[in-house]
């Protein structure tokens, strides 16, 4: 993994700045995500996770700094931008509608039209292409214990649920999966799965940030491991380099080290 840091962040962001009256939710924070890596994002509750995740994807705009997604300066107004630009978030309430199907959960907001006039001008959806579609998507990430694609996502597990998620992010996400307490919810078998499916996306080719407060899980899957502290970086260090104990100690400002240097 360490060849890698040589190459440009696919997300970056330099000095980002976001404030509501007097309180400073992000304070000049810069955030890394490299090709092919799992970054982990701790720290206690109002350290300003959120904030800095909701202006990664488009929910916040900052009022300072910059973003670049491939070198490049961008600019999110909303959640759809980031996402046009193959930014996708799966948020620890799932954001699935739980009476419609797998398939549908999967196209929600991206349906595909049926070819000729019946699409163009009659709007009719190609359902069998979006089924087709989703099936394959869930085959290649291994989440194919569901029988049925087409059942309604309420009848499905918290696991399962979540995996429906989670294949959604990989088969829109071109460029980053964005992942918010995705185990929060879920038992200790489930939890299994999800871990595993994060591991075989990173795997596919997508990076993904993974904000989390359950540190035996980050330590597992993250590469990196980027501690945030009143708003901003406090460290970036490696499961290799720091222990749970530290990374604690530095989330509450027990343990004093370099923010700027980066772990390797």
């Amino acid at each position: 993994m360490v060849a890698q840091y040589d190459k440009t962040p696919v997300i970056q962001t330099k000095g980002l700045v976001k404030r509501y009256g007097s309180v400073t939710a992000i304070d000049h924070a810069d955030l890394e995500l490299y090709p092919g890596e799992i970054l982990a994002i701790i720290g206690d509750n109002g350290a300003g996770k959120s904030s800095l995740i909701k202006a990664l994807s488009g929910a916040l705009i900052p009022d300072g700094g910059e973003i670049l997604l491939d070198g490049e300066p961008v600019h999110f107004t909303s959640p759809m931008e980031a996402r046009a630009l193959g930014i996708e978030t799966v948020y620890q309430n799932l954001a699935v509608s739980p009476a419609l199907n797998i398939a549908d959960n999967l196209f929600l907001g991206r349906e595909i039209l049926k070819p000729g006039i019946l699409g163009s001008v009659f709007r009719m959806l190609d359902k069998k292409e979006m089924e087709k579609r989703a099936r394959d998507k869930m085959i290649e990430l291994g989440l194919m214990t569901i029988q049925n694609i087409s059942q309604a996502v309420e009848s499905l597990s918290g696991g399962q649920r979540q995996g429906v998620a989670v294949a959604r992010s990989a088969l829109f996400g071109s460029k980053v999966v964005i992942m918010d307490e995705p185990t929060a919810a879920l038992g200790v078998k489930e939890s299994r799965r999800v871990l595993n499916l994060i591991k075989e996306v990173r795997d596919r080719g997508l990076p993904i940030i993974l904000i989390s407060h359950n540190m035996p899980h980050v330590f597992e899957v993250a590469d990196r491991i980027h501690i945030h502290r009143l708003g901003k970086r406090a460290a970036v260090v490696t499961p290799q380099s720091h222990s749970m104990s530290d990374a604690v100690a530095i989330m509450t400002g027990a343990m004093e080290v370099d923010a700027s240097t980066e772990a390797a």
